[in-house]
């Protein structure tokens, strides 16, 4: 049987053309899943008897089943997903005064091997299906307390949980375009965001596919230092990422940014001579550099720059006249802070085996 979650909205009219029903009968049963929070097809009132009974037969609304529920002291919440195949997935909520944050995950395990990052270390299983990353968006939901008026608990969706969301380039736009479609989760499309380690074919291809926002994980402004600490630069370097980012934000039709993500290593890459080049590489396009204190995890070699060295890295570019902010950790009491989420991943690529050798 077929998972509705995994269809879009057009694919979702087809699965009911098939099925011998109108095109309306997609809408209705978006609202339900989407707006309703309603998976039980016999609850779709507004459906026959008939088209209910078909779906039953024909198609099902599955979600991935919740492991374990954590509660940060910071009022950061984390769950524990099971993907099947033994593998689990992380999905992150960062409550904010003005804004709620969900952080959610494309694949299970992640095949970039970047050596400051916790998922790097589980190795790599297998790409998550649009369902499996929808149900990340509805499981978080439920489990919040399902808006169905006044203010959203969740604002915000960034993909920079677990995974290179444009390694599974597919099903991670499915599912960032549902929640931004307003017969899905509705969301604003400066608020559902991609963060890539710079996958530079997929960049040019999502300025055309979705609406997103897009943030890059640059972590270093030379080759000579990227290549180690993001080795996919290896293969799409400094120079080749960022004319794949001149091309994303030049949209006549909308006015679109950049945030460049930095974390923040101890003696690696947080000196004053750092600032500057990172500056001098970004300076002539739209967005903002978040500065990302390191958040240490077991078996890392590496850590945090002292508050001071981040201050002073910020002052510097602040004062060529560049839009910096400092992330706050949150979460880092129940390993949900940037960079631990490490869930429960079946290793299929040797990657941990690669990551000692390296070591």
């Amino acid at each position: 049987m077929i998972n509705l979650l995994d269809l879009s909205f057009t694919e979702l009219k087809q699965f009911f053309a098939d099925m011998g029903e109108k095109p309306f009968r997609a809408t209705q049963v978006m609202q339900w899943i989407y707006h309703e929070g309603v998976l039980d097809f016999d609850a779709m009132t507004n459906l026959s008897k008939a088209c209910r009974e078909s779906l039953k037969t024909n198609a099902t609304l599955t979600l991935p089943d919740i492991v374990t529920r954590q509660h940060s002291q910071d009022g950061t919440r984390k769950w524990l997903l099971n993907v099947a195949g033994g593998n689990a997935i992380e999905v992150v909520f960062i409550p904010e005064n003005e804004r709620g944050t969900l952080c959610i995950s494309s694949q299970a395990g992640c095949a970039l091997a970047c050596p400051f990052c916790s998922t790097a270390h589980e190795g790599f299983n297998r790409n998550l299906s649009a369902a499996e990353i929808i149900g990340q968006v509805w499981i978080a939901m439920q489990e919040l307390g399902w808006q169905k008026s006044g203010r959203r608990k969740i604002t915000n969706v960034v993909f920079m949980g677990m995974g290179e969301p444009l390694l599974n380039y597919q099903a991670v736009v499915k599912a960032a375009n549902l929640m931004m479609d307003d017969r899905g989760f509705g969301l604003s499309k400066r608020r559902v965001t991609i963060s890539t380690s710079g996958i530079v074919p997929k960049i040019h291809a999502l300025k055309t596919d979705s609406s997103v926002a897009l943030a890059v994980s640059l972590h270093a402004p030379t080759d000579e230092l990227r290549d180690v600490i993001v080795p996919i630069n290896k293969k799409y370097p400094i120079a080749t990422l960022m004319d794949a980012c001149k091309a994303f934000v030049q949209d006549e039709h909308r006015k679109k940014h950049i945030t460049w993500e930095y974390v923040m290593l101890d003696g690696v890459n947080d000196s004053l001579a750092h600032a500057r080049d990172l500056y001098q590489l970004v300076k002539d396009l739209p967005g903002k550099i978040n500065l990302i204190p390191f958040n240490p995890f077991p078996g890392s070699t590496f850590s945090t720059s002292t508050p001071e060295t981040i201050a002073a890295f910020q002052q510097c570019l602040v004062s060529k006249g560049a839009l910096v902010t400092v992330r706050k950790t949150r979460g880092d009491d129940i390993a949900a802070a940037c960079g631990q989420l490490v869930g429960e991943v079946k290793d299929k690529s040797r990657r941990e085996r690669i990551l000692v050798r390296q070591r």
